[in-house]
C-alpha cells in the first residue's frame, strides 16, 4: 500500500514497486484514510509518508500498528526531516526512504523489510 497526499507521489512510488515485480493493492491520500484501508486490506508492506494533512505518517503508523503489531510499515521522507524520521522509527517503522526516490533503493528496502 502506498501513502502520500501527492498523487504525483504515490503514481512515481507506484510504478517502481510494480517494475520491482511487486503488486500495490491499495492508496491513500492521507493518514485517516490508510488507517481505514489498511484494515479492509492488509497489505504485505505499507509505504507511509511522513508529512500529510489529517494525521501524520507517525500517528497513523501507530494506529496500524494497534491493529496489527506485526504490520511492515517504511516511512518516506525528504532529506531535513530527521526529528519527524526518528519519531517515525520509533512509532515501530521498519526502515525509511527518501524522496526523490531511487529504484535500487527502493528495492534493497522491498526486500529487507519482506525477510522481516
Amino acid at each position: 500500500m502506498i501513502v502520500d497526499d501527492s498523487l504525483f507521489m504515490r503514481k512515481m512510488l507506484r510504478t517502481i514497486v510494480e517494475s520491482s515485480g511487486y503488486i500495490v493493492v491499495a492508496e491513500a491520500a492521507d493518514g485517516d484514510e490508510a488507517i481505514a484501508v489498511f484494515a479492509e486490506k492488509r497489505p504485505m508492506i505499507i509505504f507511509m509518508d511522513i508529512l500529510m494533512p489529517t494525521i501524520s505518517g507517525s500517528d497513523a503508523t501507530k494506529k496500524i500498528l494497534s491493529m496489527d503489531k506485526n504490520a511492515k510499515v517504511v516511512m518516506c521522507s525528504s532529506l531535513g526531516h530527521q526529528e519527524l524520521i526518528k519519531a517515525a522509527l520509533d512509532s515501530g517503522a521498519r526502515d525509511v526512504v527518501f524522496k526523490p526516490y531511487k529504484i535500487h533503493q527502493l528495492q534493497e528496502v522491498l526486500q529487507r523489510v519482506m525477510q522481516f
